[in-house]
């Protein structure tokens, strides 16, 4: 009935394997256009981001509000998973290398040693997790809830910006929190890892020759690439997990989407890390 078929239209009727192959190809595109889109909406929103923040008029009474509110939840949230984590990282890394570094007569290359493990890798990428685990998924919580109960449609229909009111602060809050919390944990993990050596008798020198010799291997550029590092984490953090909120179908509960924002926020994370990394 096919061969019929193909006969009485003229065209040749698609094969098995043909058909396979368009719906994996169509499945493929349909997939590389989202992650496209989200990708380029992601652009846009840190740009819009950049260019809001320094604009008087955008900080209203009640953007205000909400930053000050999600600035004190990020950090006071984050402190202490913070110092655990950097505790530990002073135990693990800082320690054995002061130990090993020592043992071995090369003193003079716990500097540099600290610098590009700790500073320029390990900080931003744990702080990262910790500030998308502890801060980014209370804000996809937060705005997919209001997506799906139509509050934020009722916002636009009450003239309200939905960038302004909800997007700024938290991004503005999440990426002053994530260079704070960066710098917290770099000068307690090289502490933890000096009182840990020093208690078992594995350092020779000083608490402070230890932060000047890694002051004094860090470049020029250092200064300058780690907190622009710590800013963008945390901005990719926030801006990741808003816009996964936002994709909240009417009724949805918020907790579905925290999967697909935690994988979004921890890819967002390494990619600007490793592409900071790259630049000094």
């Amino acid at each position: 009935m096919s061969d019929a078929l193909a006969a009485r239209t003229g065209q040749d009727l698609p094969r098995p394997h043909e058909v396979w192959l368009r719906r994996w190809l169509a499945r493929i595109g349909r997939t590389t256009r989202r992650h496209t889109l989200f990708v380029l909406q992601l652009a846009s929103l840190s740009w819009g981001v950049i260019r809001e923040a320094f604009r008087r008029r955008s900080w209203r009474r009640t953007v205000r509000a909400e930053f000050r509110r999600s600035l004190h939840q990020a950090i006071a949230g984050g402190l202490v998973p913070t110092l655990v984590t950097a505790a530990l990282v002073g135990l693990g890394m800082v320690y054995q290398a002061l130990y090993w570094l020592s043992e071995a007569g090369q003193e003079g290359l716990i500097g540099t040693v600290l610098v590009t493990v700790l500073v320029r890798s390990v900080a931003p990428l744990l702080v990262g997790l910790v500030l998308l685990g502890r801060s980014g998924m209370v804000a996809l919580a937060e705005i997919g809830s209001l997506t799906a109960g139509g509050q934020v449609h009722a916002f636009e229909a009450q003239g309200l910006d939905p960038f302004l009111l909800l997007v700024l602060p938290r991004a503005s809050a999440l990426a002053l929190a994530s260079f704070t919390l960066g710098v917290v944990f770099v000068v307690s993990a090289l502490l933890s890892g000096f009182i840990a050596g020093s208690l078992l008798g594995a350092v020779t020198i000083s608490l402070w020759s230890l932060f000047d010799r890694v002051l004094f291997a860090m470049q020029a550029a250092d200064f300058a690439v780690f907190p622009v590092k710590m800013l963008v984490i945390g901005l990719l953090v926030a801006l990741t997990a808003c816009l996964t909120g936002f994709e909240a179908m009417p009724r949805q509960e918020a907790f579905r989407l925290l999967p697909s924002g935690f994988v979004r926020g921890v890819l967002a994370v390494l990619f600007a890390s490793i592409a900071l990394s790259l630049a000094v």
